[in-house]
């Protein structure tokens, strides 16, 4: 950990239950709501759970692990959840949950999973160490182990990548 960067918690930087209502010109010809708009959305949040936690611009360096679970629907609305997970050096892994929630019953249907890595930049737009993360409940300890698992499966992959241009 960087002594000079204190540890910082999951709940300092969290979204938690960002509402989008979705309206008809959000929905595809299948009547469900486009997956960009999602994507982006996401993108969105995570860039604010990055900045908020390393207090820098931040960019986005990779997606991974997009998974759309169930569609959503018109009249739906869709509740975005983001934290960071874990944090190395400069770059930090945020993760995504979005809710469909039907607003008349109270239902919700988790509707997609994603992962993002965001890198911290520097007034020169060099990369910058970051915070590290403080995770405090079992969960936010369980996504803290299973970030460096998938960290290391990207770095796997593009150190193969590599090997192949070579």
């Amino acid at each position: 950990m960087n002594a000079a960067k204190p540890a910082r918690t999951v709940a300092a930087s969290a979204i938690d239950n960002h509402v989008y209502k979705v309206f008809p010109n959000d929905l595809n010809s299948h009547e469900t709501v486009f997956g960009g708009l999602i994507m982006a959305k996401c993108d969105r949040l995570a860039l604010v759970v990055a900045e908020r936690h390393s207090g820098h611009v931040c960019v986005t360096a990779a997606v991974d692990s997009i998974h759309f679970r169930a569609p959503a629907k018109g009249g739906d609305t869709l509740l975005f959840n983001l934290s960071l997970n874990r944090a190395w050096g400069s770059s930090m892994e945020i993760g995504a949950k979005v809710l469909a929630e039907n607003s008349y019953t109270g239902e919700t249907r988790h509707i997609l999973s994603a992962f993002f890595t965001f890198v911290a930049l520097d007034e020169d737009h060099r990369p910058v160490e970051v915070n590290e993360v403080l995770p405090e409940t079992a969960e936010q300890q369980q996504r803290y182990r299973d970030a460096e698992v998938r960290r290391q499966g990207r770095l796997a992959t593009r150190e193969k990548l590599a090997a192949t241009k070579s």
